[in-house]
């Protein structure tokens, strides 16, 4: 593709889009990822980890497999996931050097990809990868733009929340414009399998939406909700470091977000003053004097006021599009014709990837969470 791209590339723009960042994150706790989707392997490194915390491979389990491909309306694409630790970690704990963690690929079918060298599919970063980095990334899978590459922020998000000590907890509560009360009413006993509401599969809360556009060879986004809890006050700082600021920082850097809101979000646009304002409390009936037990009674800022931790939950909603690749015909140019052509995208895709991203933004969350405790 970058063949005809290349002469349009001069001066001071071509020094610009050379000039790569790390694909890092964090200041005193830090992050930093890599790999490709259909490479050996996809891992991270992490910087500033506290030592002595008990770490083991079946710490990774949970989260991992709430991650994982499998259910209806996921990816057939099914991978071990099975964490290496390389370094930092003596005896079952962390030694406090930096700790790498790598995961295999293995199911890989990297023909499926050889179409979008010369036509970028819509909505994919197939075009803008190969402008920045000269035609020379790896474009199977979405090379290093993979939604792939949200394991090893998983496996990060473990320790974090080892770190920061907070409860924080992810859940989808719409998919392709569905609510979740909407769709739980929709279930049939035998949907329902004995289980309590909050412990259905997501696959099965929305079956028929999903089911819908499986069979429309389409797909559909959601809406994720977090809660983070048990966050002292204090934490951030006004303006650019603000704790908005850094949430919103590493939410973005998921593959597929569009949108974030905190607390009553865009809903406040919508209010006077007298309703979106929150009386301060002591909700918790403690010792006033110790500034530890008064809080916001409403929570309608979600947790934050001045950019800065206010005692209550931190509480936000993330939104992610459709996933770009599906079997339905699309139009997009053909550099190898000069025209636009139609696209179908083969391969294997989630129909609605948001199903598999609630335990994403808890790591990015806590990973916040786990650096701000540490600047203390």
């Amino acid at each position: 593709m970058c063949c005809q791209i290349l002469p349009y590339i001069r001066g001071t723009f071509r020094q610009t889009i050379l000039n790569i960042d790390m694909d890092s994150f964090g200041s005193k706790f830090r992050v930093s990822i890599f790999g490709e989707s259909h490479g050996d392997a996809i891992g991270v490194v992490l910087d500033g980890v506290q030592p002595g915390l008990p770490l083991g491979i079946e710490d990774f389990t949970e989260d991992i497999l709430r991650r994982k491909s499998g259910p209806k309306g996921t990816t057939p694409r099914i991978e071990a996931d099975i964490p290496e630790i390389l370094s930092g970690i003596y005896e079952g704990f962390t030694t406090g050097a930096p700790l790498a963690i790598i995961f295999r690929n293995r199911n890989t079918r990297s023909g499926d990809y050889k179409l979008f060298n010369d036509m970028p599919r819509p909505g994919h970063a197939d075009y803008t990868a190969s402008v920045k980095w000269m035609d020379f990334n790896d474009p199977r899978g979405g090379g290093h733009f993979s939604g792939r590459l949200t394991l090893p922020i998983v496996a990060a998000g473990v320790v974090a929340k080892k770190m920061c000590v907070c409860d924080v907890r992810a859940s989808l509560i719409e998919v392709g414009g569905m609510s979740r009360t909407e769709a739980l009413a929709t279930l049939t006993d035998e949907d329902r399998n004995g289980l309590p509401e909050s412990e259905i599969p997501a696959s099965v809360i929305w079956k028929d939406v999903i089911a819908n556009a499986m069979r429309e060879r389409d797909s559909i986004g959601g809406i994720v909700e977090c809660v983070a809890s048990k966050v002292p006050a204090g934490l951030g700082e006004p303006f650019f470091d603000s704790v908005e600021s850094l949430i919103s920082h590493a939410i973005f850097s998921i593959p597929g977000v569009r949108g974030i809101e905190f607390g009553d979000g865009f809903e406040s646009a919508r209010m006077k003053g007298s309703e979106h304002n929150d009386p301060f409390d002591n909700v918790e009936g403690g010792d006033v004097s110790l500034h530890l037990s008064v809080h916001p009674s409403k929570n309608g800022a979600g947790g934050v006021n001045g950019g800065i931790t206010n005692g209550n939950p931190i509480v936000f909603r993330v939104a992610f599009k459709p996933t770009s690749s599906i079997g339905k015909p699309q139009k997009t140019f053909n550099f190898a014709k000069g025209e636009m052509d139609e696209l179908s995208i083969p391969g294997r895709h989630d129909a609605c990837f948001a199903l598999r991203t609630p335990p994403v933004v808890e790591a990015m969350t806590a990973i916040v969470l786990a650096d701000l405790m540490k600047r203390i």
